[in-house]
């Protein structure tokens, strides 16, 4: 009995792996886990005798309970306060093994926890968000994936075909890193020297930048458009806080920014760049969301 619970245990991490790129939020994740735990414990003995693999089992639970979730995802973003982020986490969390034999499959891996890809994850709808992430991410066959999600196993693969399409039109968009990292850097510098002119040059005449406080702390209620807007909310948002500091930090979206007071993490601050300019700049400033920043 020891071994089997020893067997279930070992399988948290790897779970909460899989909530976090399904829901971009990891309290939300790891509240699923625990949900599928207590599933687990409320099973009569006789029932988990029967089940052959509970890493199967444990899988198909707290995917079934991300669904869910998902569906009523809407409905709490409506009552959000202001834009809604992806949880952004240190570039080494919540990793998982690549079952592709091609070390370059490996960065396309490391990507899924990406704010970049978790925005697009959270445009598909939920069947599509959980087939992509069971199927092209923790490698689960389509017919136990159609178990999940209610659909027929030929009805999961085109989910997961059509969620890949978006994901690749996304990826081919997405600088290499160091064409990315030179720009943050240069993003950094431009912030630091109060340079507006500078900062501006860098942006992609479409940039948006979204920052994320959930009503805790103070952001902006709607999305900033256009570099000029852009670069005067940055450089902003540095005046109006002259004990932080913005300080470079890898990131799962390559290098990006934390703002310090002291060594507390009180936000993050990721680009994405294409084409040598920032297309996108996701500021993360809710407290609830920096918990594994203060680790």
């Amino acid at each position: 009995m020891s071994d089997d619970l020893d067997e279930v245990m070992a399988e948290r991490s790897r779970l909460v792996a899989l909530g976090y790129r399904m829901l971009g939020s990891v309290q939300e994740a790891e509240d699923a886990v625990q949900e599928t735990y207590l599933r687990w414990y409320r099973l009569g003995e006789q029932e988990r005798a029967a089940i052959d693999t509970p890493q199967a089992w444990l899988t198909r639970v707290a995917s079934r309970v991300c669904l869910d979730v998902l569906k009523s995802a809407r409905v709490r973003r409506e009552q959000y306060v202001g834009p809604w982020l992806p949880e952004p986490v240190p570039a080494d969390l919540l990793l998982v093994s690549s079952h592709a034999p091609d070390p370059a499959d490996r960065v396309t891996l490391d990507d899924t926890v990406s704010t970049a890809l978790l925005v697009v994850l959270d445009a598909m709808t939920p069947p599509e968000r959980v087939a992509f992430v069971l199927h092209d991410v923790f490698a689960v066959p389509f017919g136990e994936i159609a178990d999940v999600v209610g659909r027929s196993p030929a009805a999961v693969r085109q989910l997961a075909s059509s969620a890949r399409r978006r994901v690749a039109t996304h990826r081919e968009s997405v600088a290499a890193a160091p064409e990315h990292d030179a720009i943050v850097r240069a993003f950094g510098a431009a912030a630091a020297g109060g340079d507006l002119g500078a900062l501006a040059a860098l942006l992609d005449p479409s940039v948006v930048l979204r920052s994320d406080g959930g009503g805790l702390v103070s952001a902006a209620l709607k999305p900033v458009s256009g570099p000029s807007k852009v670069a005067r909310f940055v450089l902003g948002c540095i005046d109006k806080r002259p004990t932080w500091r913005m300080v470079e930090r890898p990131t799962a979206d390559g290098l990006g920014f934390v703002w310090l007071e002291g060594e507390d993490v009180l936000g993050v601050i990721n680009l994405q760049v294409a084409d040598g300019l920032v297309t996108d700049v996701w500021m993360v400033v809710n407290p609830d969301k920096l918990a594994t920043w203060r680790n």
